[in-house]
This record gives structure tokens, C-alpha cells and sequence, in this order.
């Protein structure tokens, strides 16, 4: 019981900081990874970026385990549910792909690619 008492602690501090940090930052100010970063960087250097992306999908949904959103107020649990029974190598190879078939979408974001690509056909998949 303290350790999530401890957890929600951290996190609200950690969200508090954030929000004062970036409580003047718009929309335009947050950077948006693309395939154009993606393609130019390594392998090292895109499994950290899907690392992190993992890291927040725990975070939230430790966070949220008593008290789950709901699905229109959050994608998270969809995301995971259709990013089951994918690897980082297997995520990161599918983008590479993507990414090489399509040179002229390179200004897509990441994070939708990985949504539409990658998310959304594993979520049909595991129903």
C-alpha cells in the first residue's frame, strides 16, 4: 500500500514539474519525432525512443490499474492491447519498412505511424 501511495506521489510530482516546465510550451514548442529523425537514426538511438514509449505505457497503466480511464479518454490500453505480442526489434524493424516504402511520408510522426501501422492492425488481430 505505501509503495503505490509512493508511486502516485512520484508521478504527481513528476506532472506537477512537467506542467510548471512546459506550462508556457504550446503545441508547436514540443518536439514530434517524424521518419525523417527516425530513418537518420541508429538502431541504438530508435530503440531508445520505442524504450521510452514503453516506459510511459507502464507508467500510465500502473498508474491506472484500480481505476482504468475509459477508452475515449485514453489510447494507452489500446495501444498496448494492439502492440501485444510485439518486440522492440520487431516494432522497430516494421517502421524501417514503412518508412522505406513510403520516402515521400517521411513528416509522418512516429508515434502515428506506429498507431496506424503497427497498433491499430494488432488490435484487430487480438480481439
Amino acid at each position: 500500500m505505501t509503495t503505490k501511495r509512493q508511486l502516485r506521489t512520484a508521478m504527481f510530482l513528476a506532472c506537477l514539474t512537467l506542467a510548471v516546465t512546459w506550462s508556457n510550451a504550446g503545441a508547436a514548442d514540443i518536439p514530434v519525432i517524424t521518419g525523417e529523425q527516425w530513418t537518420s537514426s541508429s538502431p541504438e538511438v530508435q530503440k531508445a525512443y520505442l524504450i521510452g514509449i514503453a516506459n510511459l505505457m507502464q507508467v500510465e497503466t500502473a498508474y491506472y490499474a484500480k481505476n482504468p480511464p475509459t477508452h475515449a479518454q485514453n489510447f494507452v490500453p489500446r495501444l498496448v492491447k494492439g502492440l501485444r505480442g510485439q518486440t522492440l526489434d520487431s516494432v522497430r524493424d516494421g517502421l524501417n519498412r514503412w518508412y522505406a516504402a513510403n520516402p515521400d511520408r517521411l513528416q509522418r510522426p512516429v508515434i502515428e505511424t506506429i498507431w496506424f501501422e503497427i497498433a491499430v492492425p494488432g488490435l484487430q488481430k487480438n480481439k
